[in-house]
């Protein structure tokens, strides 16, 4: 059975590009086209998708309304790919498709041979296939989210630190926006902890991530400059295409290595080297996935001592790398996305009052 797309796209150049690359895997098959949002919805009821690929900025109606009605009325796994995080400078307004239902986003790839060209082509096809593999729900419209409180009425689990750790470390992929948004904002302007967080992100959406993130989070968010300390109440991700580590004299290292489970920056190169030196006053975070990065990593931290959590497979898009970790026993709490932020500030908090 092959993966039924329908590909929402108004440039006639791109649709083309993307058709030639879709059409290249014997594994996807295009079962419609459209050059709107409207038209593409009329669509989706005769050619019954499995996935679909949508632009951002499109007449009559956009990516963001598309995907909107599309999570309302069917629930289908959308991939954004689109070309406006180059040309845009308010690039956090694509993470709001995010926010809507869909899945990733990816940038558009160009005609030509070139070496960014190929790797977005092979990324493309990869995607697709993951996220045909992707339950999605529907979506009721969002209301204003700004600042909109994370408490779900669950009761939080409740966890004994027995140090005053020093470093929270999170590592996320496919699904991991969402889930780092619900994670950051459950911390208030306090928080008395550096956070480094490892996203996998096609290359030219980190400040949007940041810029939208910002939107939301208490704390300031930036890229990791290299020699700077990790400051308490400030959370930080290594620049694009570079691993992020911490030196033995405690400052941020950027390095080129090679890719570490498929990707550089790596959740584990992080997690290793901060596991190294901080041991057992570390907490580290695994959310939602495709692959492995960040098991090994994980199991670092559990090794020293620190405290580890995954996030579970009910509320992961993917849940690939926490069921990495947890199947090598690198976590020691699984737990729904909502609770993972809560419960790290109580604990905390907790041990801030025994100890003052």
């Amino acid at each position: 059975m092959s993966i039924r797309v329908l590909v929402v796209e108004d440039s006639p150049v791109a649709l083309a590009i993307l058709k030639k690359i879709l059409n290249s895997s014997p594994e996807i098959e295009i079962v419609g086209t459209a050059k709107t949002g409207l038209e593409g919805l009329a669509l989706i009821p005769d050619v019954q998708p499995d996935v679909i690929c949508t632009d951002f900025f499109m007449p009559h109606m956009n990516g963001l309304e598309f995907t909107s009605q599309v999570m309302l009325d069917y629930a289908i796994p959308i991939l954004v790919v689109s070309a406006s995080v180059q040309e845009e400078e308010d690039t956090h307004r694509i993470f709001q498709l995010l926010e809507a239902g869909a899945v990733d986003i990816l940038p558009k790839p160009k005609a030509g041979l070139d070496a960014e060209n190929m790797r977005l082509k092979r990324s493309l096809i990869n995607k697709i296939k993951v996220l045909s593999g992707v339950k999605v729900f529907k979506k009721k419209p969002l209301k204003s989210a700004h600042h909109q409180s994370n408490s779900s009425g669950r009761a939080v689990s409740a966890i004994q630190l027995s140090s005053r750790p020093k470093m929270l470390v999170v590592g996320s992929s496919t699904g991991g926006p969402l889930a780092l948004q619900s994670l950051l904002t459950a911390f208030p302007k306090d928080f008395p902890l550096p956070i480094i967080c490892v996203q996998h992100i096609s290359l030219g959406f980190l400040q949007g991530l940041i810029d939208w993130l910002n939107d939301y989070c208490h704390l300031p968010i930036q890229i990791a400059t290299a020699g700077e300390r990790p400051e308490p109440g400030k959370i930080y991700f290594p620049p694009e295409r570079q691993h992020l580590e911490i030196s033995h004299q405690g400052r941020f290292v950027h390095s080129q290595l090679p890719p570490v489970d498929g990707h550089c920056p790596s959740v584990t190169t992080l997690f290793e080297s901060v596991a190294q030196l901080y041991g057992r006053r570390t907490i580290g975070v695994l959310l939602t996935g495709m692959g492995r990065d960040g098991a090994d990593g994980m199991k670092a931290i559990a090794d020293v001592g620190g405290l580890t959590i995954a996030q579970d497979e009910a509320t992961s898009v993917v849940f690939g790398m926490p069921k990495e970790a947890i199947e090598l026993g690198a976590a020691q709490k699984v737990l729904p996305i909502q609770s993972i932020g809560p419960m790290i500030l109580r604990a905390v908090q907790q041990l801030s009052l025994h100890t003052n």
